[in-house]
């Protein structure tokens, strides 16, 4: 990258805790039964009035809730509102108020459908709503890649930091998919756990645990940054994007596309596979991800290689914002020299490759360049390759 990018500001809306400290502390605690909901949202803060709450879809308001807190660590921001940008990925978007008014139109006719309908669904609604909440005016767009949204919505800030498009950029993934017609869904196609675990590369894995929120991190200019004086937390090393032109929902064998995407994005970082000492890893839960996941780290960085964990024990799937929720752990792992562990899972599946899995307790680490990874439906893979701030 042409322009060193640091991250200057992260803020989390978490089924296992609202802001970063509590976020933090439901990553070392135990995986928790049930759904996994973000507890308690309570979005009257972030509004002037109720009736602006109602006319934001509950994704938009995690993202408003994670920009809030990323941007008042960040502090103020010495940028040309016009050289601020706002990427915000999302898998579904507002599909809880397109639902919603699926069933009254169909109950109470067309009159009663909401005008707000279109605002509130469309998947640009969460960076649209941060850009007009804080008159950034630079690039205002919105991925949407499945589960892998969040991490390349922080890959192509990253790149726009870089390349001197913008010297600020807002980063992230939200999601809010809980809908009955979205859980029947995923349920039929087989893809959430049938037993209500989530137990990432463990034999007893069988699906997913659906969940929801939003990671937001403030990716800036590294010389911008210095010079204003602020503190950085991290920096983006590099990045890269792939298809596995294969299945719209299975992962290609042995992970080829992952392995392509982690090659690409060493590449972009200057790095080679020796110099990654953690993982934060897709690791859904599912057969076949798990074991494609674990097949293309192990192929890459060879037996047993880096530290791997992964979140989602504790957080569940949260789609399109899965890697920005993970980009956020990854940055709070180095902050307190701690990987978290892959909560619920007992013992690494025998039947996958031998991979350096973090479980049972948090490790102590040494920070060093860490990869983030994502595999979404369609074949979308994503990583990314973050570094302590030096």
């Amino acid at each position: 990258m042409a322009r060193r990018v640091a991250v200057t500001g992260i803020g989390v809306v978490a089924p296992c805790g609202v802001g970063r400290e509590a976020f933090w502390n439901g990553l070392l605690s135990p995986a928790p039964d049930g759904e996994r909901r973000v507890p308690n949202w309570d979005p009257a803060p972030l509004f002037d009035n109720p009736k602006e709450a109602r006319r934001s879809d509950p994704f938009s308001q995690y993202a408003l809730g994670a920009a809030a807190e990323a941007l008042a660590q960040a502090g103020e921001l010495s940028a040309d509102p016009a050289r601020i940008g706002t990427l915000v990925g999302t898998g579904i978007g507002g599909i809880g108020t397109n639902e919603t008014q699926i069933v009254t139109r169909h109950e109470k006719g067309d009159r009663r459908v909401s005008p707000f309908l279109i605002p509130m669904m469309m998947p640009n609604a969460a960076a649209a709503s941060i850009s007009m909440r804080h008159g950034f005016q630079g690039p205002c767009e919105a991925t949407v890649t499945a589960c892998a949204a969040g991490t390349h919505s922080i890959g192509n800030a990253a790149r726009l930091v870089a390349d001197n498009r913008c010297d600020v950029v807002i980063a992230g993934g939200a999601e809010a998919p809980f809908t009955p017609t979205s859980l029947a869904g995923f349920g039929n196609m087989t893809a959430l756990s049938s037993s209500g675990i989530s137990v990432p590369f463990d034999s007893r894995r069988d699906g997913f645990m659906m969940g929801e929120g939003a990671g937001i991190l403030v990716l800036e200019d590294w010389d911008t940054a210095v010079g204003r004086g602020a503190n950085i937390l991290a920096e983006i090393l590099g990045a890269a994007s792939t298809a596995d032109a294969h299945h719209i929902t299975a992962p290609s064998p042995g992970g080829a596309g992952a392995i392509r995407c982690m090659e690409i994005a060493m590449s972009e970082a200057g790095l080679v596979p020796s110099d990654i000492v953690h993982v934060n890893a897709h690791g859904t839960s599912t057969p076949k991800n798990d074991e494609a996941e674990a097949m293309a780290i192990s192929t890459l960085f060879g037996e047993p290689g880096p530290a791997v964990t992964s979140i989602k024990g504790v957080t569940g799937h949260s789609l399109g914002a899965a890697g920005a929720l993970e980009a956020v752990a990854t940055v709070l792992a180095m902050e307190h020299k701690l990987i978290p562990p892959t909560a619920g899972t007992k013992s690494l599946d025998p039947e996958i490759p031998k991979i350096d899995l973090v479980y049972g307790e948090a490790r102590p680490w040494e920070p060093g360049p860490s990869m983030s990874n994502s595999l979404g439906f369609g074949g979308h893979n994503g990583s990314i390759i973050i570094g302590p701030a030096s």
